[in-house]
């Protein structure tokens, strides 16, 4: 400190053409006006150990900010993101699943293995869709359309659709279940991003007719399939995905605002017009009955929440599985990790969603596109979207509707159609500014390694990256 006040003292004095020691005739250190020993003596050491402390700070922040500014971050926190929920899904499926599955009389690992099926189906799923064009997308977003109205009409079908809990959601594929509905969600991502992607290259959307028109007609026609199925939480998220497709059209306020209170009132119609929704609406705005009557699934679901604690009671070692919160290994899963993993586990799941509602946003504004920026931010919302609602459900704060947590929740349907739009995701993030010249910097990863040793490398890097 004071070294530097001195030579601060001789820049002063060579400014004006002196010497601060020459001028006092001594060689003693120059004192700015501000200040001198004593004042220095009466701060002390907390100011100049605050400096460097503070310094420190903005070093990290801006060291972060420079990591999230790069062009491929997006691109590796879906991979990372999406790879850590697969990962926890497989646990806690293996966890739940187990205790289900003994009840039948069938092997424990029964539903895990069809969960680590999907998994290991959904995978290259998703390393096609990473590597594949908008162009792909858009290609197949009329067929998807049609196979998903198609399979949601074979499920009204009597000896077609499967029904269970008294719902007829399902049709077998393969010897396994597949639900259209989830199909429905991608499918309407990708149309709807198409159909006002084409409208604005023809300068349509400055009209809000062409923004709704037929828009809202096919968004309607598609609920209505899933609805005659009884399954509400779907028909929720598939609105989210069309009010998160005109927000990012540029829809005039006025007209969004009526779109949101006419979706309001479609939902509160469609909660009175069946007796066991009303009944679930008058629980959750006045919860009644004990632990064992009605409300058993929400009371069950936080009391396993409550005796997680802070750290948890350990994989594998929840009371609440046995039969005591009912849909564990889907729709109430989250309550298991609660418990199992405590409020640390449940935080980190939830900051993973967070993480990628934060990188789908972010490629939804770097997309070069307008296609690829309306189909990122509509598959953003619903994923994230319905993971709130499976949480909100599972802590109390919304009602339940039975929809799963993505990635998480067991189901072979929920999960590949999920890793499909979360590749189609990953494929727009490689498109953003300076992905390309990133991953051409990169260098060749293992698949182009082992690629080069099968003598094809040359026509994938012909195809392009």
């Amino acid at each position: 400190m004071r070294a530097l006040s001195a030579e601060t003292g001789k820049m002063h004095g060579r400014a004006l053409g002196t010497d601060a020691g020459e001028a006092s005739g001594e060689d003693e250190p120059y004192w700015p006006r501000d200040g001198g020993p004593e004042l220095e003596a009466a701060e002390g050491g907390d100011g100049a150990a605050a400096v460097p402390a503070v310094a420190g700070l903005r070093d990290r922040i801006g060291a972060w900010r420079a990591l999230l500014d790069r062009p491929l971050t997006s691109y590796y926190l879906i991979l990372g993101i999406t790879t850590l929920l697969l990962g926890l899904g497989l646990v806690m499926v293996l966890s739940t699943a187990s205790v289900f599955d003994l009840t039948k009389g069938v092997s424990p690992y029964s539903d895990f293995k069809k969960q680590l099926l999907g998994v290991a189906v959904g995978l290259p799923l998703m390393w096609v869709a990473a590597r594949s064009s908008p162009r792909l997308f858009r290609a197949v977003a009329y067929p998807l359309l049609a196979v998903a109205a198609l399979g949601l009409g074979l499920t009204l079908i009597h000896g077609v659709g499967i029904s269970q809990n008294g719902a007829a959601r399902w049709i077998s594929i393969g010897g396994f279940l597949f639900q259209p509905s989830e199909a429905a969600k991608l499918a309407l991502v990708l149309w709807g991003a198409d159909l006002l992607a084409r409208k604005e290259k023809l300068g349509m959307l400055a009209d809000w007719r062409h923004m709704l028109v037929p828009l809202m007609p096919g968004t309607g026609m598609l609920a209505l399939l899933v609805m005659m199925g009884d399954d509400l939480g779907t028909t929720f998220i598939l609105l989210i995905i069309f009010l998160a497709l005109l927000w990012v059209a540029g829809t005039p306020g006025r007209i969004f605002g009526l779109m949101l209170i006419m979706m309001g009132l479609v939902m509160l119609l469609l909660i009175v017009s069946a007796p066991y929704r009303m009944e679930r609406l008058t629980s959750f705005v006045n919860p009644q009955g004990g632990p064992t009557g009605k409300n058993m699934q929400e009371i069950q679901g936080r009391y396993a929440l409550g005796s997680g604690g802070l750290f948890g009671v350990g994989l594998g070692g929840s009371r609440e599985k046995w039969g005591w919160v009912s849909e564990s290994t889907s729709d109430f899963i989250f309550a298991i990790i609660g418990e199992e993993l405590g409020l640390v586990g449940t935080l980190c799941v939830m900051a993973m969603y967070g993480g990628l509602a934060f990188a789908g946003l972010r490629v939804a504004r770097r997309a070069p596109d307008t296609f690829s920026r309306l189909a990122a931010a509509s598959a953003t919302g619903w994923i994230v979207m319905q993971a709130v609602v499976n949480i909100g459900a599972v802590i109390g704060v919304l009602p339940i509707t039975g929809v799963p947590l993505p990635l998480v929740s067991a189901g072979l349907s929920s999960l590949l159609v999920t890793m499909v739009a979360l590749g189609m995701l990953m494929s727009f993030a490689r498109r953003e500014p300076g992905a390309r010249e990133a991953l051409a910097a990169r260098g060749p990863g293992p698949l182009s390694r082992v690629l080069s040793w099968l003598g094809l490398a040359a026509r994938r890097h012909a195809d392009g990256p």
